[in-house]
């Protein structure tokens, strides 16, 4: 079935994830949700001659900003949904909702946070025939956009979390790669499931330093499946060429830790391959990209060709 859920004052949460919030809708496993999703607040609208969503104003109205952290639509609850499963979530289609973004400097944020002193926003117009951003020195920027933010409610021993720092409920993982045609594979922690997404992007590069990409607002198709024959403590996903392990920390070296381990764990199940065997392919094979630097925990996720591990198990 096919499920519509806009963005709306009721719709919508300001800058956290609560596992105690109510679903907004609740669809069955292997339904399909088109979730429409909105960006910034009143600072970063741009001027004459662009298509603001009317519903971002009425956000800016009634909404509260609960806490620092991104405008997200949610949550959806998908029945049956237990803790302990996985939720898969096939990224169908992702399209742009306006004709700009924004991209904030900010002092005392990004990876350089000592060396820009004046904040700065800049924003950008999209053009969506022919798929670029027009930078104002004249550059036609290439957009992929996805979504920034994708998660699920986190552990009830949490409670409510700002959405900016990712953890193992995902949300905030800026990872580039999860454009349409992409799956992203969740551990569950309460019943339900409860996904939010929102953090639109038209375009990013690893690391997203400056502290944000082309941020817009997004509307993306989603099949979510409630899998029980998969066990997850972290997010993976994957490509249609590529496996992908993450690991979010403040330090890059423990994100580093974190994205391998599970990366030879996909392989001794995926493969077949002893855990030796398995280190020694990630480092003639896996790639280790930079996800994010800005997020307070840091994001590195491995890359491995499926090419290299689809069919090798006996």
């Amino acid at each position: 079935m096919q499920h519509h859920l806009p963005a709306s004052p009721d719709t919508c949460a300001w800058g956290f994830f609560d596992p105690k919030r109510e679903p907004v809708l609740t669809i069955a496993s292997g339904d399909t949700v088109t979730i429409d999703t909105v960006s910034g607040g009143p600072d970063m609208l741009p001027g004459e001659g662009f298509h603001v969503p009317p519903e971002l104003h009425e956000i800016h109205r009634h909404l509260k900003q609960e806490m620092p952290g991104h405008l997200l639509t949610g949550p959806v609850a998908v029945d049956g949904a237990q803790p302990g499963e996985v939720l898969e979530v096939r990224i169908d289609a992702v399209e742009l909702r306006q004709d700009w973004g924004y991209n904030v400097i900010r002092p005392l944020a990004g990876t350089l946070p000592y060396d820009f002193d004046a904040m700065r926003k800049l924003n950008i117009p999209l053009d969506r025939q022919t798929n670029v951003g027009k930078m104002p020195w004249g550059l036609d920027l290439p957009l992929a956009p996805f979504f920034g933010v994708m998660g699920l409610a986190p552990p009830p021993h949490w409670g409510r979390i700002s959405s900016i720092q990712p953890r193992a409920h995902a949300g905030n993982i800026d990872n580039k790669e999860l454009v349409a045609g992409t799956t992203l594979y969740l551990p569950i922690f309460n019943e339900g499931a409860l996904f939010s997404c929102g953090d639109g992007h038209g375009a990013q590069g690893d690391g997203e330093v400056c502290i944000t990409a082309i941020e817009t607002a997004l509307a993306g198709t989603f099949t979510l499946t409630v899998r029980d024959d998969m066990q997850l403590t972290y997010p993976q996903a994957e490509t249609p060429t590529h496996y992908i392990t993450m690991g979010m920390d403040p330090d890059l070296d423990q994100c580093a830790v974190m994205a391998l381990r599970d990366m030879i764990e996909l392989l001794v199940a995926k493969a077949g391959l002893s855990r030796e065997d398995a280190y020694t392919l990630c480092s003639l094979a896996g790639d280790l990209h930079v996800t994010q630097t800005v997020n307070g925990n840091k994001g590195i996720h491995m890359m491995m060709a499926k090419t290299l591990v689809d069919g090798t198990k006996e």
